[in-house]
């Protein structure tokens, strides 16, 4: 009852505020005076009415309906690699990726250690008066601390919510000696400033592009949402990454990290404004109810024709099997790429599903 009180409170909130687009460009169709909207402004996220939040939180729509089989801790065993931290201690050229369970990503490539929405934390959800834990819990513990990370570079955050952005993680990233930059979403460098984390490299919007230490980056579109607190709904942007390596007179080396998102056109016109994807890094959890998580989180067989529109040559399956947050339960992302796969007449490996802590060295085509 005291959790259902909370959510209530949390969602009456949400409508005694309404925030003020400091970054409105009326020339943007994706800018609006309070915030901000999806490329295709009826996708139905972000506004969803308080009442139906309750009503889904309390029936379990954000939760596993089982365990997985054999449990989480045989799971957990299951999915997570020994780390290899002397391979992850040397900077390298040629691109090498590491998932650290759910979103969070280090991509090592061009000299450079990029870490991607970290959230090393046993929760991922707010606490509503320093009482109510109102996180998703974690089963399968990361792979690392904060401390054994090798020196990061830079860090990558596609958006605010809890899963992606978590303030202990990065807290305790200062705390290990980190000093990394930060490339943030537009309307989320104020964020940083207010919890003195930083610094903040760049404020991005879709289609920015900046050059860091020899590399390529750009932010680009998703169909998905924001919200930290009650008030602040959409106030700022969400996208995802294109890390661009340069090898010589070569052709490009590109790596996309699509964020959150549900499935949309954008991925097309990705592909059709800056080029195929070598490494594509897309979600392939979280995405039951369909009716509720549809229109803003991919499924398996929507994570595939993401990958066909973006013409890339290897997927990497993310955003599953850490975190307790929706309906499907652990073991069943894998089960449902496998079917996809066989519908589609793709090859299993398309889209690879790394353990928790496992590293690949990305094969370049000379």
């Amino acid at each position: 009852m005291r959790r259902a009180l909370a959510l209530l409170a949390l969602a009456l909130g949400v409508a005694a505020c309404t925030p003020v687009n400091i970054h409105y460009n009326a020339a943007k169709a994706h800018h609006r005076p309070n915030g901000f909207v999806n490329s295709d402004p009826a996708a139905p996220v972000g506004g969803i009415p308080w009442y139906e939040i309750l009503f889904r939180n309390l029936r379990g729509d954000f939760r596993p309906v089982a365990p997985p089989e054999g449990g989480y801790v045989a799971f957990a065993a299951m999915w997570t690699a020994p780390v290899e931290h002397a391979l992850l201690a040397r900077r390298t050229q040629e691109p090498r990726i590491t998932w650290l369970g759910h979103a969070s990503l280090l991509l090592q490539v061009g000299g450079q250690n990029i870490l991607i929405d970290p959230q090393f934390s046993n929760k991922a959800g707010p606490v509503i008066g320093g009482l109510l834990d109102l996180g998703a819990p974690r089963h399968v513990p990361p792979p690392l601390s904060e401390a054994q990370l090798p020196p990061i570079d830079l860090v990558l955050i596609s958006h605010n919510h809890y899963d992606h952005l978590d303030e202990p993680t990065l807290r305790r990233l200062h705390a290990a000696g980190q000093r990394p930059a930060y490339v943030v979403p537009l309307g989320l460098k104020s964020w940083f400033e207010e919890q003195g984390i930083g610094p903040v490299a760049a404020e991005m919007d879709w289609w920015d592009r900046m050059e860091i230490a020899g590399l390529t980056l750009r932010f680009t579109p998703a169909q998905h949402w924001s919200r930290r607190t009650a008030f602040d709904t959409n106030a700022s942007l969400w996208g995802g990454f294109m890390v661009e390596w340069k090898r010589g007179d070569a052709e490009a080396w590109r790596f996309l990290y699509t964020g959150d998102t549900g499935y949309s056109a954008d991925f097309r016109e990705i592909r059709r404004r800056l080029g195929p994807v070598d490494l594509l890094a897309v979600p392939v959890g979280a995405y039951l109810p369909r009716d509720f998580m549809g229109p803003q989180h991919v499924n398996p067989d929507d994570a595939l024709q993401i990958l066909l529109d973006l013409d890339a040559k290897q997927g990497l399956g993310v955003h599953w099997g850490t975190f307790a947050l929706t309906q499907e339960p652990f073991d069943q992302p894998p089960k449902d790429l496998e079917l996809a796969s066989r519908q589609r007449r793709l090859s299993p490996d398309r889209i690879w599903l790394l353990k928790h802590g496992e590293t690949r060295t990305v094969r370049i085509e000379k």
